[in-house]
């Protein structure tokens, strides 16, 4: 969970999008608004009336993001929607001990270039 970000700036919104809509789905999150240059994201539990996760048309800049899962399968959902939109990850699904002995994490780009990351940290698997 997020409570809401400034944006990121991407180059191709509908594709972006789509995106989106798939990676976030594992983690609770629905396309919330959007018009013809942005699309905001919701989770349902925020009361933000804008969402807790934009994006808008405009030229990508270095960045990177981490959603929270509630279990490790999570994770796993969000990698797996990811890989098979054809975007590339960063290592596998797994536990970061270097971060915490609970660290259970997938890293992955997004079409921009954007190093997206959902994390799980409580250990559990399910």
């Amino acid at each position: 969970m997020i409570n809401h970000t400034g944006g990121l700036a991407v180059k191709d919104i509908e594709k972006s999008i789509q995106f989106y809509k798939s990676v976030l789905a594992p983690l609770g999150y629905r396309l919330h608004h959007r018009t013809d240059k942005s699309a905001n994201f919701s989770d349902g539990i925020s009361t933000d009336p804008f969402g807790d996760f934009a994006i808008y048309v405009g030229e990508p800049f270095p960045f990177h993001l981490a959603f929270q899962a509630k279990n490790n399968k999570v994770v796993d959902l969000f990698n797996e929607a990811a890989l098979s939109f054809g975007v590339k990850g960063y290592g596998r699904p797994g536990y970061h001990k270097h971060f915490h002995e609970n660290y259970y994490a997938a890293f992955i780009y997004d079409p921009d270039g954007y190093a997206i990351e959902a994390v799980c940290h409580n250990g559990q698997p399910h």
